[in-house]
């Protein structure tokens, strides 16, 4: 009789352990739209939870900066024959006696066909020294050569040729088709002519980003912003670098959703509703409308805008609702614009839930009848 009350005992405490374990091992795919809420501020968490609405979105939807400093825009033009230091200087001297102090003894001309400007911004010339080039068109070394030159010989006839070396060059890397180091001429003395220099960009013009360092100075803007804004089409300067690039920013976008991925963008700009469709929508099955949410980390000035509270110094946790059900919901999601590094989470319904447990449990008192015949089985 005891045996038998310890079966029997056993077999309750065993149905009830397999209960509970089957209520706790329901999966899915993420927090519920309570338990999301929970983590207000306002009750035990450290998020400020926001529903979406017109106001807020106008505050929220700041776009990227993007665009270069005063110190980049003010630069005035290089003079495309101006000479600096790097250049390669081309002489050639005509001299008006048989035998000259440069030309051979058969000609009367002396081509002297590669100087180079020193780093300080000096050549030197045979019978001349040495004589600052650096800051010079070559019309003007011209002039100070056959002055020099005078002194020497009569009447001396000098031409100067400025060869492209390196000091105006500026390198061009990254989503450009001809990648290279490029001299700075009256043709390619702006941003948007040394891209071309280039052979032009390789990547999607929507996202294309242009990066420009000088000295310690790094700035970039949108290709079409540089094309649309002359004062943004920057005069190039020597050692300048050029990095053109696709736009980097993503968003991940998880829950009852078409597929849980991480997204680039493929534009400059792009709604909830947009980010949602990337990714096939919402599930139909098990997606909640009403339960859609943003989780971002909001910059300062947006958090103060929004709450009218206090003064935030750092970034704030920030979770949007949509609630795509409501009268202007859709408008809601498109006009709400998603930020990199944004994380975009779709909750489930209450009932799929709700039917997952119920099935997770019906499954689990199966399994428990089956235990519980096998013991009684035994017994017998």
């Amino acid at each position: 009789m005891f045996a038998t009350s310890l079966s029997l005992g056993r077999r309750l405490a065993l149905l009830c352990a397999i209960v509970a374990l089957a209520s706790c091992a329901v999966s899915r795919d993420g927090p519920t739209k309570r338990e999301i809420f929970a983590g207000s501020v306002m009750r035990s968490g450290d998020a400020h939870i926001v529903m979406v609405n017109k106001r807020v979105s106008h505050a929220a939807n700041r776009p990227d900066a993007l665009g270069f400093s005063h110190a980049l825009r003010s630069g005035a033009l290089l003079g495309g024959d101006t000479i600096r230091p790097g250049d390669v200087i081309a002489l050639n001297v005509y001299e008006n006696v048989p035998e000259g102090l440069l030309a051979p003894s058969t000609s009367n001309n002396a081509i002297i066909e590669e100087l180079q400007v020193d780093d300080a911004g000096f050549i030197f010339v045979p019978y001349a020294g040495r004589v600052r080039a650096a800051g010079q068109t070559p019309d003007a070394l011209r002039r100070l050569l056959t002055r020099s030159l005078d002194e020497q010989t009569p009447d001396p006839q000098v031409v100067v040729s400025r060869v492209q070396g390196d000091g105006a060059t500026v390198s061009v890397a990254g989503g450009v088709s001809a990648q290279g180091v490029y001299p700075v001429t009256r043709a390619s003395n702006r941003l948007s002519a040394m891209i071309a220099t280039a052979g032009g960009v390789a990547v999607p013009l929507e996202t294309a980003q242009v990066l420009v360092t000088r000295g310690n100075r790094q700035d970039s803007a949108w290709l079409q912003d540089i094309y649309s804004n002359p004062a943004l089409d920057i005069a190039m300067r020597g050692g300048d670098r050029i990095l053109v690039r696709e736009d980097q920013r993503a968003f991940s976008v998880l829950g009852a959703t078409g597929s849980a991925s991480r997204m680039t963008f493929d534009t400059r700009q792009i709604s909830a509703i947009d980010a949602i469709a990337m990714v096939g929508g919402l599930d139909p099955l098990r997606a909640d409308p009403t339960g859609v949410f943003i989780f971002r980390d909001e910059v300062p000035e947006v958090a103060t805008e929004i709450l009218g509270i206090g003064q935030f110094v750092t970034d704030v946790r920030f979770v949007y609702v949509l609630d795509l059900t409501a009268p202007t919901g859709m408008f809601n999601a498109r006009d709400f614009k998603i930020r990199d590094g944004d994380t975009i989470f779709v909750t489930e319904s209450p009932s799929v839930l709700w039917a997952r447990q119920i099935s997770a449990l019906t499954g689990s008192l199966t399994a428990a009848g089956a235990v519980r015949s096998a013991a009684t089985g035994s017994t017998d």
